[in-house]
C-alpha cells in the first residue's frame, strides 16, 4: 500500500472512531511544479535558485541535471531513493530557454489558519464546513503526510494552537513535552515557523452532541488568510438579505436551521440523516449542508450551545435551501423526540440577484437610453400642439386652483413607517410546510422543563 493509501486508511479510521481528522496538503517537494517561480519543474541543464534568507526542507523524488544551483543558508535537501543532481552544460539544452534561473517559491507562504490549505477526513458529497471548522479544531487530530517535505507558519501568536493529536516525520505527538522537544529540534525549526504556540492534549470529544470547534479566537487570523488572495475583501452574496452563520468568513445565500437539543441528541447520526434522507432526493439537487455545535449566540435559555445547519445553494436552482430547511422543521416536529430535538428555528436568505454589478450598471445605462429615446419620439407631437412651452421659476407660486401633480402613495408618511418584524410561529407538521422565515417548534414533551428553566 503506497503512503497516500495508507493516509486514507489512517483518516478512514478515525472517522469509525468518531475522532475528527485534518490533513495538510501543500508540501515543499522539489518536484511539484507549483513550488516554482515559473510553475514548473527546473529544465534539464537549468540554474536552479532557492531564497537565501528561507530555511526549508525539501524533498527531491527524482534525479536532475543542473548547470548551477544556489542553496539557502539554512536548509536540507532530502533524497529519495534514486534521487541526486548532475552537473550539466546549458547550452546542450534548448528547452532551457534563455537561461533564466528557476526560483523555488517563498516556503513561510502556508500558513496553518489558512482553510484552503487543510483536508477533512470526514469530506463526504453534499456536506461541507463552515470556514472556521476547515482548520484543525481543538479535539482534532492533525496529520502532515511522512512521504512529503512541509513547512507550516503557526501565525502571529495572538491565539495559541490546541489540537488533540500531531502525527509528523513518522511520529505522533500526544503531549505537550515531546511535541516541544520537536519543536526545538532542527527538524522542527525547519518545518515549523512563527511565534505562534502549537500544544496538544488527549481530549476526546466524548459528548454524542458534539463538541464546539473552539477556534472563535483565532478566526479572525482564519479569515485574513482565506480572503488574501480576494484582497482582504469577501465577494458579494447574490441574494439579498445574506446570512453569515456561526464561523463563516462572509455572508452565503441559502439557509440556517438552528437546533436546541437535549440529551438524546447524536450530531453524526442527525448529520447522516440530513445526508441520507433528505440531500438525496431530487428537489435538493444542488445543495450543501454543514452540520456542528456552536456556542448559541442568545443566552436567554440555559443551555449554551445549539446545533446550527448550514444549507447553500450551489447550482443555478434557487429556493431549494429555504424548502429543505421547511423539511428538516417538519421532520423535527414529527420526530423531535427520537431525535433528541427540543426546539427547531430558521432563517432563509432573500431572493437572488441576478447578474454582476457590470451586468446591472449596463442595464441601467440601456433603459436610461430608451427613456431618453422614448422623450424624443413623444415630446416633439406634444410641443407641436401645444404650441409653446411656459416655464415657471421654483420660487413661483402656482395659481389657484391649479393642479399639482400627482399624490405619489409610496413616500406618503404613514405608509414608509416601520412595519414591526413577524412575531415567531409555533410549528405544526403543516405550518412548517408552509412558512418562509423565523418560524420555530416547541416539543410539548420538553415544553415543561423548558418553561421552568
Amino acid at each position: 500500500m503506497g503512503a497516500l493509501g495508507r493516509v486514507l486508511l489512517w483518516l478512514q479510521l478515525c472517522a469509525l472512531t468518531q475522532a475528527a481528522s485534518k490533513l495538510w496538503v501543500p508540501n515543499t517537494d522539489f518536484d511539484v511544479a507549483a513550488n516554482w517561480s515559473q510553475n514548473r519543474t527546473p529544465c534539464a541543464g537549468g540554474a536552479v535558485e532557492f531564497p537565501a534568507d528561507k530555511m526549508v526542507s525539501v524533498l527531491v523524488r527524482e534525479g536532475h541535471a543542473v548547470s548551477d544551483m544556489l542553496l539557502p543558508l539554512d536548509g536540507e535537501l532530502v533524497l529519495a531513493s534514486g534521487a541526486g543532481f548532475g552537473v550539466s552544460d546549458v547550452g546542450s539544452h534548448l528547452d532551457c530557454g534563455r537561461g533564466e534561473p528557476a526560483v523555488f517559491r517563498d516556503s513561510d507562504r502556508f500558513s496553518w489558519h489558512d482553510p484552503h490549505l487543510w483536508r477533512s477526513g470526514d469530506e463526504a458529497p453534499g456536506l461541507f464546513f463552515v470556514d472556521a471548522e476547515r482548520v484543525p479544531c481543538r479535539h482534532d487530530d492533525v496529520f502532515f503526510p511522512p512521504s512529503a517535505s512541509f513547512r507550516v507558519g503557526l501565525g502571529p501568536g495572538a491565539s495559541p494552537v490546541r489540537v488533540r493529536s500531531i502525527s509528523a516525520l513518522g511520529r505522533t505527538f500526544t503531549r505537550d513535552e515531546d511535541l516541544a522537544a520537536f519543536l526545538a529540534s532542527r527538524a522542527g525549526r525547519l518545518r515549523f515557523h512563527g511565534p505562534g504556540a502549537l500544544s496538544v492534549g488527549p481530549e476526546d470529544c466524548a459528548d454524542p452532541s458534539g463538541c464546539v470547534c473552539g477556534n472563535a479566537e483565532a478566526q479572525p487570523w482564519i479569515c485574513a488568510a482565506l480572503l488574501q488572495p480576494l484582497g482582504g475583501r469577501c465577494p458579494q452574496a447574490a441574494c439579498h438579505s445574506a446570512l453569515r452563520p456561526q464561523g463563516q468568513c462572509c455572508d452565503l445565500c441559502g439557509a440556517v436551521v438552528l437546533l436546541t437539543h437535549g440529551p438524546a441528541f447524536d450530531l453524526e447520526r442527525y448529520r447522516a440523516r440530513i445526508l441520507d434522507t433528505f440531500l438525496g432526493l431530487p428537489q435538493y439537487q444542488g445543495l450543501q449542508v454543514a452540520v456542528s455545535k456552536v456556542p448559541r449566540s442568545s443566552r436567554l435559555r440555559e443551555a449554551d450551545t445549539e446545533i446550527q445547519v448550514v444549507l447553500v445553494e450551489t447550482g443555478p436552482e434557487t429556493g431549494g435551501a429555504g424548502r429543505l430547511a421547511r423539511a428538516l422543521l417538519a421532520d423535527v416536529a414529527e420526530n423531535g423526540e427520537a431525535l433528541g430535538v427540543l426546539e427547531a428555528t430558521m432563517r432563509e436568505s432573500g431572493a437572488h440577484v441576478w447578474g454582476s454589478s457590470a451586468a446591472g450598471l449596463a442595464g441601467g445605462v440601456a433603459a436610461a437610453l430608451l427613456l431618453a429615446l422614448l422623450v424624443l419620439l413623444v415630446a416633439p407631437p406634444l410641443l407641436r400642439r401645444a404650441g409653446r412651452l411656459r416655464w415657471r421659476r421654483h420660487e413661483e407660486a402656482a395659481p389657484a386652483g391649479a393642479p399639482l401633480g400627482f399624490h405619489n402613495p409610496v413616500f406618503d408618511v404613514k405608509a414608509s413607517e416601520e412595519l414591526p418584524l413577524p412575531r415567531p410561529l409555533s410549528l405544526v407538521p403543516k405550518a412548517a410546510v408552509d412558512s418562509t422565515s423565523h418560524s420555530y417548534f416547541v416539543n410539548p414533551l420538553f415544553a415543561g422543563a423548558e418553561a421552568e428553566a
